[in-house]
């Protein structure tokens, strides 16, 4: 049984447990951190503890993974776009309209199947469907994924991206023509109280801050590189549509008269973090894919 401990650091004094252990990581859900609180697996300053314990700065938090389900996922050759891999972890280029992991009705053509068809050793701490996944980035979302291929591995990049220490930086085009050259949005991300299919900036969300820069401005649109200090679900398209500049081509928070592309222009280009067994700091970066040159070539000669 794997084993993930960290400190409560003071932006999270007096927050309920269950909500700072479900913040930490984009693939726990606060049921799933409350069903381990059930099964007796978090303990803090080595007690059980209920989930609406009150956190205290400095508070010994300790989480044993449960052990993954047999895995009951396909195999499938896939071309995979591989940056790097060794025997514990893989950085792979997601295409734009690739899916990451299977879902119920949804069990082939995605990107784990590839991986158990390029490698049979990947971590299993994320279940049966999302073996060696340590985050994800949508279907229509282009990009570098890092992939854990034992879980000494995956435990380490979870803990990296848990301390904010991994880096990941997207470029995408969004509507409108933002007047400055740098931002920073920090804005709390959960499920859309109207819809539930949807995220949105909400109250009682999970921490969500998103650095942002401008490339380049064009007349009714801007090319930016947006910098994670937080990886939600949907944080960027959330975020820059938050403040009035949606993604171009996204069909679930951009307008419908947008570029002609399918779905959403946002790009992995750049991912960072330190080896989990030699301590060495790797970035990779993969260039924007050629749909999206040709978005920002159409922009130009619009001007």
């Amino acid at each position: 049984m794997d084993v993930v401990t960290f400190h409560i650091e003071e932006e999270y004094d007096r927050e309920r447990i269950d909500k700072v252990i479900a913040t930490l990581n984009e693939e726990w859900s606060r049921s799933q951190v409350q069903q381990w609180m059930k099964d007796g697996l978090v303990t803090v300053n080595g007690k059980a503890v209920k989930a609406n314990y009150k956190c205290s700065v400095g508070d010994e938090v300790t989480i044993a993974l449960p052990e993954p389900e047999p895995l009951d996922v396909e195999p499938e050759e896939m071309d995979l776009d591989i940056y790097y891999e060794d025997a514990d972890v893989l950085v792979v280029n997601k295409p734009r309209g690739m899916v990451v992991h299977p879902a119920p009705g949804h069990m082939r053509g995605t990107l784990v199947n590839g991986l158990l068809a390029h490698c049979k050793d990947l971590s299993g701490i994320n279940g049966v469907l999302r073996p060696g996944i340590v985050h994800r980035i949508d279907k229509d979302t282009s990009g570098l994924l890092m992939v854990a291929k034992n879980d000494m591995a995956h435990e380490s990049l979870v803990n990296q991206l848990v301390h904010k220490t991994v880096t990941r930086k997207y470029k995408a085009i969004v509507h409108g023509v933002i007047p400055h050259d740098y931002g920073t949005i920090d804005a709390p991300i959960g499920r859309d109280k109207h819809d539930r299919q949807s995220m949105a900036v909400v109250e009682d969300g999970k921490e969500a801050v998103t650095h942002f820069r401008v490339l380049e401005r064009f007349s009714d649109y801007t090319f930016i590189e947006c910098q994670l200090e937080t990886g939600r679900t949907h944080q960027i398209r959330v975020h820059m549509k938050y403040i009035g500049y949606p993604l171009a081509g996204d069909p679930k928070y951009g307008p419908k008269k947008t570029l002609p592309i399918d779905g959403q222009a946002l790009h992995a280009g750049v991912l960072g973090f330190t080896h989990p067994r030699t301590g060495e700091y790797l970035e990779f970066e993969a260039p924007l894919p050629p749909e999206f040159e040709q978005l920002l070539d159409r922009l130009r000669n619009n001007r």
